[in-house]
């Protein structure tokens, strides 16, 4: 089975949890929802409950076979920090992560206050783990404020689906921000504007900027481009962590700021 991945900003997908539930805007149009019930249809094992919450033990030492260094976005299609995935499920979890430093993981929530409490007990978070969390418009900006209290290497947002301005956005402490628009059935209109505002504050505060997609019901339609290029930036990786310049995507630029 392939865990490699099409998504822009990593190179492999790892589910240990698959399944979630909606909690703010940004869950409206869910891709993950829609791709689970197309799996069930397939037959896949995973995904035989569709898209409710399920914990998948036998996925947990997954990333201990990949030899070469990868970038891994673990729950793609789940959220890690959802109310009803217990702490001791999450500890394996970090078990893994922590017995494979040649990979640098992605973690992702919408759960801001849940992933803090979770930091909070750990001794040491570590330094290949990279934290994240939507920002989806002004409304959940709170996030950022749990976010820029855990102690990871890198912090991130992602503005995906961007579907209103998000306004000034509290940058200090925080090391990439990717943005992109909704795309599939229903996708909500993002503006030019909403962009370049986040890539003014960005280029101001020295954040790495990396625009996903324009989106939109044919995404492969509307392209990647924002002011004639391509955006794919990356932050600057902290001088401990084992990662080679094979691990960029697509040896993109990185700035130097690591705040």
């Amino acid at each position: 089975m392939s865990y490699d991945s099409s998504i822009e900003w990593t190179e492999a997908t790892w589910n240990p949890t698959t399944g979630c539930s909606p909690v703010s805007a940004g869950c409206t149009n869910c891709y993950a929802r829609r791709l689970a019930l197309r799996l069930q249809a397939m037959g896949n094992p995973n995904y035989a409950d569709g898209f409710r919450l399920t914990l998948h033990e036998h996925m947990l030492g997954v990333p201990l076979s990949w030899r070469k260094p990868r970038m891994v976005f673990v729950n793609s299609m789940s959220d890690l920090f959802h109310t009803h995935v217990p702490f001791s499920f999450t500890d394996s979890v970090f078990e893994t992560m922590r017995a494979c430093p040649r990979h640098i993981f992605q973690l992702l929530t919408k759960r801001s206050a849940k992933l803090l409490a979770y930091a909070r007990r750990l001794e040491r978070w570590p330094e290949n783990v990279w934290a994240g969390v939507t920002v989806e418009d002004a409304r959940v900006k709170s996030r950022i404020a749990d976010l820029r209290a855990v102690p990871a290497a890198v912090r991130f947002l992602s503005c995906e689906p961007l579907i209103a301005d998000v306004g000034s956005l509290p940058l200090d402490g925080i090391h990439w921000v990717i943005v992109g628009g909704e795309s599939g059935p229903g996708a909500r209109e993002m503006k030019e504007s909403w962009v370049q505002s986040i890539r003014r504050q960005c280029e101001d505060a020295g954040v790495a900027f990396f625009f996903k997609q324009w989106g939109g019901v044919r995404k492969d339609l509307t392209g990647r481009e924002l002011n004639g290029q391509v955006y794919d930036e990356l932050p600057e990786l902290h001088p401990g962590l084992v990662a080679a310049e094979s691990l960029l995507v697509g040896d993109a630029p990185r700035p130097g700021a690591q705040r």
